[in-house]
């Protein structure tokens, strides 16, 4: 990445704002304003998604975001929070270096253009990612997630040049009338073990070699993303083991902001897996009925998940087998950045 630097405010790289409003970079210390523009966005987004102060400190205050640079805030001249954005790299592409484009608006700034001049700085940030992070030859997507009632931000992306990626399905389930599956033969369903971390990472890399927008996880990427977050509950997460080795996982999360919003403790099953070479024996219906159990025994009154509806090993039907149901559905967008000679 270059060490350029970036100015404090306002920042020139955010252009098109309405008279009132200016642009400077993202810092921790919005993470309260941030939060609460989400809350407010809410009502009208209707993600279903909740997240506080400390999950968003969490998510950009880490090794792998350096927020000055892949962060911006538009404020009023009395400092009020507007809108914000964000330009994350997953890094460790395998098709592409995907580029999580994130951010709102707050719902009272809406249709004043705050939105398009910060998904056009999404787009320059996430070039410049591309050109310093991705391999010759390796395209870049700047992916950003729209929900069905967000038909302005939809318009927006098309208009920008973004298209129409995946389709992906919220679903939840009540922990009641739990599904019996025993283990297959010759494998042993057990709690996630810290000392198994890299292992299960290792795992998780071989088993998403060939779905749709995968990438492989570093041990810092791995520990940043997943299990080195403060909601990951290694207590609520199982794997699946054979001939003493693992051979499937699911990963279990709950988030207290989401607890709050709801009034329901939820284990979000976030990262679900089985070796290609061990499917097709019922290994990941017995680790997700594993872990709806641990769910129960850890005091959550209901399990959630994600999946791409497109999903090429059946994920999408063997989630309704065991009993969940879609909640609501979103669907990924993307903008093609073309590879480096």
């Amino acid at each position: 990445m270059s060490d350029s630097p970036v100015p404090d405010s306002p920042v020139p790289d955010v252009t098109g704002l309405p008279e009132g409003l200016t642009a400077r970079p993202l810092t921790l210390d919005d993470a309260d304003a941030a939060a609460g523009l989400l809350a407010a966005a809410e009502a009208l987004d209707g993600t279903g998604e909740h997240e506080d102060a400390d999950d968003l400190t969490e998510w950009w205050g880490n090794d792998v975001v350096d927020l000055r640079r892949d962060g911006r805030a538009v404020v009023t001249a009395e400092g009020r929070l507007a809108g914000w954005a964000t330009s994350i790299a997953s890094r460790g592409g395998r098709d592409a270096l995907r580029v999580w484009s994130e951010g709102r608006v707050h719902p009272e700034f809406r249709g004043r253009g705050v939105g398009r001049a910060l998904v056009d700085w999404q787009v320059r940030r996430g070039t410049e990612q591309h050109a310093d992070l991705a391999p010759a030859g390796l395209p870049g997507r700047l992916v950003a997630s729209v929900w069905p009632t967000m038909t302005s931000l939809e318009s927006l992306l098309r208009r920008s040049g973004f298209e129409v990626e995946r389709l992906f399905a919220a679903m939840e389930r009540p922990l009641t009338d739990l599904p019996a599956v025993p283990a297959p033969p010759g494998v042993e369903i057990v709690p996630f073990d810290r000392d198994r971390d890299d292992e299960v990472r290792r795992a998780h890399n071989v088993s998403f070699t060939a779905h749709h927008g995968s990438s492989e996880r570093d041990e810092q990427a791995w520990r940043t993303w997943f299990t080195g977050r403060e909601a990951f509950r290694p207590d609520l997460s199982v794997l699946a083991l054979a001939d003493g080795a693992v051979t499937g996982y699911a990963l279990a999360y709950v988030y207290e902001a989401d607890t709050r919003a709801t009034g329901v403790r939820t284990s979000h099953l976030g990262q679900i897996g089985v070796l290609p070479a061990a499917r097709g024996r019922g290994v990941a219906s017995a680790v997700v009925a594993a872990a709806l159990a641990a769910a129960v025994e850890g005091g959550c009154g209901r399990a959630a998940l994600d999946v791409d509806t497109e999903n090429t090993t059946g994920a999408f039907a063997l989630y309704e087998r065991l009993g969940f149901r879609v909640a609501r559905t979103y669907s990924s967008w993307a903008y093609p950045v073309p590879p480096l000679a």
